[in-house]
């Protein structure tokens, strides 16, 4: 299993429009990806799941994937959540 933290800077968070594009990426890779806000943990190949952990600006997200990709989509998508801008 792969893990890493991102700090969200987008203005308001991981709402819709980020988040669709951030899921969108996710289903590109063959792991099971997985995003966490605190106590809450979400699939992040899920708009819902990823819309109910209510991600703001400045959360300490974790990303995490297993499977035969697993670094890739942990860095693929770290990478997009530093470059989204509202």
């Amino acid at each position: 299993m792969t893990k890493k933290d991102v700090t969200i800077r987008n203005e308001k968070g991981l709402h819709a429009r980020p988040a669709t594009f951030f899921i969108q990426k996710a289903n590109t890779f063959k792991s099971s990806v997985w995003v966490e806000n605190g106590t809450r943990k979400a699939n992040a190949k899920s708009l819902l799941g990823v819309l109910s952990l209510a991600v703001s600006k400045g959360d300490v997200i974790t990303l995490s994937a297993e499977g035969a990709d697993e670094a890739e989509a942990v860095a693929g998508l770290s990478q997009l959540i530093t470059e989204l801008e509202d």
